[in-house]
């Protein structure tokens, strides 16, 4: 039996989870404002300025070197280095006119190169011309459009690297002729906020819908050829089925459904069970828990650990459920 909110009727998220999700870091109050309880917008912006000023924000800009780096490199597998915590930045939705923001990303566009974090070819490359796996190039180039700068060498690669089935793979080169979740989600996002930040072209909008169409085809974590669930991903391990915050390169099913949310998809039964899954896991008091937590060095702790609530996690999750309850 379904378990999501009938159609037309939202989720309700109880009193006390609202109280428990704006008793946070002003990432989190501002887009509860927005997206959960329809505060005004001028009590929103306002919300949202203490990014740059308080909290979890303010402590990522205060670790950035002087060089512009942070962990002294543009990537890294620890997830504390230059991509990861701008990725962080955007989650926690930094404005991207502000001056904080502003004098930021300044530096890693200045100054920031992928000498000694990728392929030696890419040494000289500055940080938002990417380098050339598409995942990470998807990474760069989603919090590069977020944040205003030129990415559309990185989107003019991606959209050349695209697989036949519609999706991206960073074994490609190695071969691969079919798509990876992991990768395609990255770029998907990338594709997304650049048309958000830029403006639609043919091009991009068309491979971005075909992508799309790579996860509703799967209904976001089955098998198109089998219709099998993929319990696990073959380069990582991870399961899709369990919800991580930070995701990273990682795909997962809430990852999907996020994506598509601001995508302005119309949902159908392509997505039905992804919701019915998110539906699920919701615990008794009505929040959700952190169910993975990938293995690296995250520059600050903004959850209490695996297992236990987690307040990005019901954040997005109630999102989704709302975007769903809200269909035509």
């Amino acid at each position: 039996m379904a378990t999501h909110p009938p159609k037309g009727q939202a989720p309700k998220p109880n009193k006390p989870v609202i109280g428990w999700l704006l008793d946070s870091d002003p990432s989190i109050r501002w887009q509860v404002m927005r997206d959960l309880i329809g505060a005004p917008a001028d009590e929103v912006a306002a919300e949202r300025v203490k990014v740059a000023t308080e909290g979890w924000g303010a402590q990522l800009l205060a670790l950035q070197a002087a060089d512009g780096r942070w962990a002294g490199a543009a990537w890294n597998r620890g997830w504390d280095s230059t991509m990861y915590v701008l990725m962080l930045l955007r989650d926690f939705g930094l404005d991207p006119t502000s001056e904080q923001a502003r004098r930021s990303v300044d530096l890693v566009r200045d100054h920031v190169t992928w000498k000694d974090c990728g392929p030696p070819e890419c040494n000289d490359n500055p940080f938002f011309a990417g380098e050339l796996e598409p995942c990470i190039n998807g990474q760069v180039g989603a919090v590069g459009a977020y944040f205003g700068q030129d990415v559309r060498g990185i989107v003019d690669r991606l959209l050349i690297e695209q697989l036949p089935d519609g999706g991206w793979n960073c074994e490609a080169e190695n071969g691969s002729t079919r798509s990876s979740f992991n990768t395609t989600i990255c770029v998907l996002e990338a594709l997304l906020e650049y048309e958000l930040r830029f403006g639609s072209s043919p091009e991009v909008t068309t491979a971005r819908l075909r992508g799309q169409e790579y996860l509703l085809e799967r209904r976001l974590f089955r098998r198109r050829s089998t219709g099998e669930v993929i319990e696990r991903d073959r380069k990582g391990g991870a399961a899709w089925t369990r919800f991580a915050f930070p995701t990273w390169w990682h795909y997962d099913v809430l990852r999907g459904l996020e994506y598509l949310r601001r995508a302005g998809v119309a949902p159908d039964l392509h997505v039905a069970e992804a919701i019915d899954l998110v539906a699920s896991r919701r615990d008794r008091d009505g929040r959700w828990p952190l169910e993975t937590r990938y293995p690296g060095k995250m520059p600050i702790e903004m959850d209490e650990g695996e297992g236990r609530p987690s307040r990005w996690i019901t954040l997005r999750a109630l999102r989704v459920l709302n975007w769903y309850s809200a269909r035509d």
